[in-house]
């Protein structure tokens, strides 16, 4: 495995992101995916993509410092290139800039956004299993986590929701809804209909919701992504958004929080300091990605859909035990692997015996166990070696019934 190709893609490697970097270059990498474990493993956990930097963004970052254009983020440049790409991209004319505020990352944009609309001692909705720092950041902000688990469509499920809305009201009086749209780790995108069904929800029981739409550019072809703030009811929700997930650029932290015209009031509140904290480099390359990245988003795009393909087939080939419905968007795999026999953290299992690091199903909250999620932003020769080693792994725990090698 000296070298990425495009075996199965049908994608040309020259148009492909995720076929332009070797393995032995990706070992170069210090960042987190390829720094933690030892070169035996092959990591397909933590959201990093395999690829390099789209030209116009590698262009902007590379003119920026020459210029020796290093300081403190100003201006609105960014929600200026996101509302255009969210006009050319999704036909939304919803990103009204003077309803904007960069943000250091989504995260952190969705504690600042908590602590304007709700208190401590208010609970927050999150539909599991899903993202597990929603866990850990509501949780350090001493709020209280109320679980509305998706369906067994792995789609919003409404009943769940209100039950959780009710239980979320008995301990405070502004609960909230953190929204995690296209969802992660199921790869769902939620549809205009549930969305509105949300809305009017939310409405019927005083629940603010707060939409996490950091991977809303990654929606594969034949699903369409809808913003949740463009949907009837949604004009007190709050959304955040940014190019680091679509374009992998989570080491130049930068985020923009968008507000409906009736949370517009809220969203000013959020201290002007804050604002300050994305990184200006970081501003730059998002906005070029916007503006000019389109182009290297549509390759990555069809090579993700080719790895969804891929994946689907080598599991039915070698671990046809494994329960995988191909996700709608972003880049991540959800692997019910509860048929295997590998107990509730089966991403142990692959690491141990397999030397494949994938994210661990029961740290996604309720429904988590006996899961595992899969970064599919690989070469498609990686892609194939890991799910060999996984088969192998499996058997060698006397799962025979459910592998074939």
């Amino acid at each position: 495995m000296s070298s990425a190709n495009s075996v199965n893609s049908g994608i040309s490697g020259e148009t492909n992101p995720l076929c332009q970097v070797s393995l032995d270059q990706l070992r170069l990498r210090t960042s987190e995916k390829w720094h933690v474990y030892p070169p035996d493993v092959l990591p397909l956990f933590v959201a990093e993509m395999d690829v390099l930097p789209a030209e116009p963004v590698a262009r902007a970052i590379t003119d920026a410092v020459t210029r020796g254009d290093t300081g403190y983020p100003a201006g609105t440049a960014y929600a200026e290139a996101l509302a255009g790409f969210a006009r050319e991209r999704w036909g939304w004319d919803g990103v009204v800039v003077e309803r904007t505020a960069m943000m250091p990352d989504v995260m952190r944009g969705i504690v600042e956004i908590l602590d304007v609309i709700s208190s401590p001692a208010d609970a927050v909705v999150v539909n599991c299993p899903v993202y597990p720092p929603f866990y850990h950041f509501v949780e350090h902000t001493g709020r209280r986590i109320e679980e509305a688990p998706l369906g067994e469509d792995g789609r919003l499920d409404l009943a769940a929701l209100e039950e959780a809305f009710e239980r979320a009201a008995r301990h405070g009086s502004r609960p909230v809804h953190l929204l995690c749209s296209p969802h992660n780790p199921t790869g769902t995108v939620h549809t205009a209909d549930e969305l509105t069904a949300l809305a009017a929800l939310a409405a019927r029981h005083g629940v603010r919701v707060v939409s996490d739409e950091i991977h809303a550019p990654l929606v594969l072809p034949g699903a369409v992504f809808v913003p949740y703030l463009s949907v009837p009811g949604a004009e007190n929700g709050m959304a955040l958004m940014s190019a680091s997930k679509a374009w992998n650029l989570a080491g130049l932290k930068a985020a923009v929080a968008l507000a409906g015209p009736a949370a517009a009031d809220d969203l000013a509140r959020i201290p002007a300091w804050v604002q300050e904290g994305p990184s200006h480099l970081g501003v730059i390359a998002h906005t070029a990605a916007l503006r000019e990245g389109t182009p290297w988003l549509d390759g990555l795009l069809d090579g993700l859909a080719a790895n969804r393909d891929l994946l689907a087939g080598l599991l039915a080939d070698h671990l046809p035990g494994v329960r995988y419905r191909p996700g709608e968007g972003t880049y991540l795999a959800w692997l019910d692997c509860r048929n295997l026999g590998l107990g509730d953290d089966p991403a142990a299992v692959f690491l141990e015996h397999g030397k494949v690091a994938l994210n661990s199903g029961p740290s996604f909250g309720t429904g988590g166990a006996g899961h595992a999620r899969l970064n599919l932003a690989a070469s498609p020769e990686l892609l194939t070696e890991a799910v060999r080693r996984m088969a192998a792994a499996t058997l060698s725990r006397g799962a025979s019934r459910t592998v074939r090698p």
